[in-house]
């Protein structure tokens, strides 16, 4: 696994507004040194002969770059409110979780990064412009990438009222969160099942006395958990011939003075090491999904809660992320979860890892959807459809027994809210129906 370090500062500098447009902006420094040295050297070559460079006085080239400066300072505080409406949008929409996705848009960042690298090429090159007071300069090259600068800024712009109006677009958003969780079960959980460590015997490696002789290492702040570094836990526990049990995992909120780790045989703990433990995890103000394979699970679902809630009333849009949510769950069913307990290079056991399961992962999709639409019988429906075609893609008992215990609350729920007989009839159709491949897989 890659530095779990390294990956949080990438995300942080993803997920700015001004990581992007600073690297354009530089290269349009570059660009603007390179273009002024060859218009002072004044080898143009072919490129005169083409007939496309800029052939003006001094004073034509400041009208020119004076123009493009100034429109398209205009055009990046349009481009800017747009983002901004964008953002209040899309907060209000779909939860302010989802601005994260938002600010983490690569088209808007290049979009704005476009703007200023031009307008900063402009002044750059307009600056070198002399006239008959001084050396007559015209930099006939310079000028003519501005004049292309200008026109990649038109063909942005038209991109990027496009674009603008497209990521604000629920189908849109929902897929983009649906991939973001598709990407986080790859990336966390590669390995299909079949091809993944077993767990026979595990358990009888494990210290009889580990409980009663653990000692607990405690958070030294407050914050969601984003990621652990297992690397580095891993050498701790071999350095110091430890076992360490983390009683926690990333997407859970960390109290200071809360329990991280249990480390056996206790009596190594010191303060020396109770900071390495602590350097290990990454806590900050909000979830990522990094490490956190329910995070994205928790903002479909907290669209699909926006949507069905009464002041909004769309099930439409909730059917849709039940219908992401299954795919998600689908492909997770597939996979191996990696074993809880992991050993050095000696087949020593030196982890022991709060696992990720799918029945937490179940219950999170499924549990709060469930409890606020008990009386919409489209959403209903949809909910045990999706688990029956989830129930196609299990592999085990508990994955079934899992989805059944969901499937017998909604049946429950909609027995007690939904007073039209059809509509209980055809949410029995749907339950029967997911029992039935429940019982056949």
């Amino acid at each position: 696994m890659k530095n779990i370090k390294l990956s949080k500062v990438w995300d942080s500098l993803h997920s700015s507004y001004w990581f992007v447009p600073t690297l354009i902006a530089i290269a349009s420094v570059g660009l603007a040194v390179t273009m002024l040295g060859i218009d002072r050297a004044g080898h143009y070559g072919p490129i005169k002969e083409w007939g496309w460079i800029y052939s003006g006085g001094p004073d034509g080239a400041r009208a020119l770059l004076s123009t493009v400066a100034g429109s398209i300072v205009t055009v990046t505080g349009t481009a800017f409110s747009i983002t901004i409406v964008a953002l209040q949008l899309a907060a209000s929409s779909f939860g302010p979780r989802l601005l994260r996705n938002f600010m983490q848009d690569t088209g808007n960042q290049v979009v704005l990064g476009t703007f200023i690298s031009t307008f900063v090429y402009s002044l750059l090159v307009l600056r070198t412009i002399h006239g008959e007071d001084y050396d007559i300069f015209v930099p006939q090259l310079s000028v003519t990438v501005g004049m292309i600068l200008a026109f990649i800024s038109i063909g942005v712009l038209i991109y990027f009222i496009h674009h603008a109006s497209t990521i604000i677009q629920a189908s849109h958003v929902i897929k983009s969160v649906s991939d973001e969780l598709n990407r986080a079960i790859d990336r966390l959980f590669p390995e299909k099942i079949g091809r993944g460590v077993k767990e026979q015997h595990l358990f009888a490696e494990i210290p009889a006395n580990v409980a009663e002789e653990a000692c607990p290492i405690k958070s030294a702040g407050n914050g969601y958990l984003q990621g652990i570094d297992n690397d580095e836990l891993m050498k701790i526990a071999y350095q110091h011939n430890l076992i360490l049990r983390i009683v926690t995992r990333p997407g859970k909120f960390v109290v200071k003075g809360s329990n991280l780790v249990m480390v056996f045989p206790g009596e190594r703990v010191n303060h020396k090491l109770t900071k390495e433990i602590n350097d290990a995890f990454i806590l900050d103000k909000e979830r990522t999904e990094q490490q956190d394979v329910e995070f994205p699970i928790a903002q479909l679902v907290e669209i699909a809660l926006r949507a069905i809630s009464p002041g909004i009333n769309d099930p439409f849009t909730a059917i849709r992320c039940i219908d992401r949510l299954s795919a998600g769950l689908s492909r997770f069913a597939q996979r191996d979860i990696p074993s809880p307990y992991r050993y050095d290079k000696n087949n020593n056991l030196r982890m022991i890892a709060e696992p990720v399961t799918f029945a937490g992962l179940t219950d999170a999709a499924f549990n709060q959807i469930r409890q606020y639409s008990i009386k919409d019988v489209a959403v209903t429906i949809r909910l045990l459809e999706a688990i029956t075609c989830i129930a196609t893609f299990t592999h085990n008992a508990k994955q079934r027994e899992a989805l059944r215990r969901h499937a017998d609350m909604i049946l429950q729920g909609s027995c007690e809210k939904i007073t039209s007989k059809q509509d209980q009839k055809d949410v029995q159709e749907r339950y029967d129906l997911a029992v039935k491949t429940l019982i056949q897989h």
